[in-house]
């Protein structure tokens, strides 16, 4: 079996775990009022647990393979994928995990989309970084605002 089957087969796993903790765990602490509401807490995580492992059943099924050309990920050749970009962006979601308490939301998301997209390959910063710089605030805005959960926006060292 391919590479990209083994790590769908990996991904519907763990898809199915995240999936029953939604749809059987997660919601029973429920308080009386939360229950009557069309959106639970739940609601997000079992979305995503049926589109991973429906995504992951596709993969692993082959449905996605096309029939003329067929290119597998070969795991001899892994030092020609770019696996320094792949490497860089997962500790780069480690120090962002980090620093988003210590740093506030606006100042390690801002950065986080910025660094982000140039270790992608983005080169035009004129446009990446108002868009970084608009959609933190954006997602900031929906979560504090719409649906009231407190993120401390900037650090607390500011004193705002």
């Amino acid at each position: 079996m391919a590479l990209d089957r083994w790590i769908a087969l990996i991904l519907l796993g763990f898809c199915i775990i995240y999936g029953y903790t939604a749809w059987f765990a997660m919601d029973v602490g429920l308080a009386p009022f939360m229950k009557r509401n069309p959106v639970w807490p739940s609601t997000f995580p079992k979305i995503l647990s049926i589109l991973g492992a429906t995504a992951s059943l596709i993969i692993l099924l082959g449905f996605e393979k096309n029939k003329e050309k067929v290119t597998d990920i070969d795991y001899r050749r892994l030092h020609e994928y770019k696996l320094g970009q792949a490497i860089l962006l997962l500790l780069l979601m480690v120090v962002y995990a980090l620093f988003l308490r210590p740093a506030g939301f606006m100042i390690s998301t801002g950065l986080f989309l910025i660094l982000g997209s140039v270790i992608l390959g983005e080169r035009k910063l004129y446009i990446m970084i108002p868009i970084a710089l608009i959609s933190t605030f954006f997602v900031w805005y929906l979560v504090q605002e719409v649906l009231g959960i407190y993120m401390r926006p900037y650090p607390v060292w500011l004193g705002w």
